[in-house]
């Protein structure tokens, strides 16, 4: 293994999600050591654009020199900048490899103190912080004396959350292995003592901006949405010096599928969700999906099937053969758009197990049918025909969800946890169908196989250890 370092720069669009997604895409050939802080700086003599915001990262990887500079180049392109960019001109991302193996690679790097810097903060035995040069280390905002907020409140009464919620932010984080871009929504909360008047709200953004570069910076562990909610919980508790806080998270993200008849390919649109809990004790987390697909309501059509049992004898047809017609049809009832979801929750080391596309498939294949967004005519025929033979109570729905999970993480422990929800649109009411179910493994277990009823079966907050408030 190789020792790099490396500078990475951006002084076009979302220069902060550049450097993010460009220190995501490296850590496909390389492990990520230690990452700067952000530091900014006008454009270099001659260069072009607005101003640059660079990092330094400490690496180790099995390419030598110039297979890591041949992989830096399409870690580039892949995030946005155009082939052949003039040497002077504004780029969205920029990666140059500094030292290698103790060597400096970089030509001039003693005099371009946009690099230096960053350097010198995770580097100080190599390179020493350069003089003013017009390099600054990024300041989240103006410092001032006055802090109302940790001043004593006029009532002093604890409050059991407070923060901020649907914070919208693009995340470079991975799905399966693979690196995916999220529109992230975000609620972050603590509690609040009674002798301290509120929370630093501005701080939350700075939270979220440096638990993802925590969470990039873990060496050989990959960037999962649960565990950013869990570095965001953890810093949360130490800067807000709370005694708890709750971190829930939100992304929409694309599975590829083929429709069932044509072989249509498509990009299905699902909900990652990650949720985690910090205090004294330490930190849980959890990670689930939210899926639509459709129900055909079982009430409805034993009702239409009497009904048209009764007809077809009326017109001729012994009950015998009624039946058998009607065992080998569709049977007419209303059907329900629905949306279940799944949240699960391991403990280590089987927490990275768990995989999103797994959970859509749990739920999908829970309910009468999947849906999807681009359907042919013998797809909607498939559709259709196969939800009418698989009809579902919302009930049915979440046993399944809890069934599948048991028997898909079979080999996890009886203190797994797994909640279950659906919600179904009914069509000829003007209300929604709802169930949900929940528990841990070794509970749901011991339901199916003495029969009895478990009546305190432990939910989400209690194995967050937070309170119901807090979440969901």
């Amino acid at each position: 293994m190789h020792e790099l370092y490396v500078g990475i720069g951006s002084n076009l669009g979302d220069r902060q999600g550049n450097i993010l997604a460009a220190l995501q895409r490296l850590r496909a050939r390389a492990q990520i050591v230690a990452v700067s802080s952000f530091f900014e700086s006008a454009a270099a003599h001659g260069a072009e654009g607005p101003a640059y915001l660079n990092i330094a990262a400490a690496l180790r990887s099995e390419l030598d020199a110039e297979a890591f500079k041949r992989f830096s180049r399409d870690v580039e392109l892949a995030v946005g900048r155009a082939r052949g960019t003039p040497r002077l001109a504004a780029r969205p991302i920029d990666v140059d490899l500094l030292i290698f193996d103790g060597v400096v690679v970089q030509p001039h790097l003693d005099v371009r103190p946009y690099n230096v810097a960053p350097l010198a903060e995770i580097a100080p035995n190599i390179v020493a912080p350069p003089p003013d040069g017009g390099v600054r280390r990024r300041e989240r905002g103006l410092r001032f004396d006055t802090d109302r907020q940790s001043e004593e409140p006029e009532i002093r009464i604890a409050l059991d959350r407070a923060g901020v919620s649907r914070v919208r932010r693009v995340l470079h984080l991975e799905v399966d292995g693979h690196a995916r871009v999220y529109d992230g929504e975000l609620s972050m909360v603590a509690d609040l003592a009674p002798d301290k008047a509120g929370l630093h709200m501005s701080r939350f953004a700075e939270i979220l901006e440096e638990a993802t570069l925590d969470v990039l910076s873990r060496d050989a562990r990959p960037a999962r949405i649960e565990r950013l909610a869990e570095a965001i919980a953890r810093e949360i508790v130490g800067s807000q010096r709370a005694i708890r806080a709750d971190v829930r998270l939100r992304a929409n993200f694309g599975l590829e599928r083929w429709t069932p008849v044509s072989g249509k390919r498509g990009e299905e649109t699902y909900t990652l969700v990650g949720i985690a809990h910090a205090d004294e004790l330490g930190t849980r987390r959890i990670v689930g999906v939210e899926a639509e697909g459709m129900t055909a309501c079982p009430c409805a059509q034993a009702m239409v099937r009497e009904h048209s049992l009764l007809e077809l004898v009326d017109v001729g047809f012994s009950e015998a053969e009624a039946r058998r017609a009607l065992d080998a049809l569709p049977v007419a009832t209303h059907n329900q758009r629905g949306r279940g979801s799944i949240l699960l929750g391991a403990a280590e080391p089987h927490a990275d197990v768990v995989r999103a596309e797994d959970l859509v498939e749990i739920v999908e294949n829970a309910m009468s049918s999947e849906t999807y967004d681009l359907l042919k005519r013998p797809d909607e025929f498939f559709i259709v025909n196969k939800a009418h033979h698989n009809p579902k109570f919302v009930e049915d729905v979440v046993r399944g969800i809890l069934a599948r999970a048991l028997d898909m993480y079979a080999d996890l422990g009886d203190e797994t946890f797994v909640f279950a929800s659906q919600v179904n649109e009914e069509s000829i009411h003007k209300h929604d169908a709802f169930a949900e179910g929940f528990g841990l493994f070794g509970e749901l277990r011991e339901e199916l196989r003495t029969g009895k009823y478990v009546t305190d079966k432990t939910d989400v907050a209690a194995w967050l250890r937070t309170r119901p408030s807090s979440i969901l």
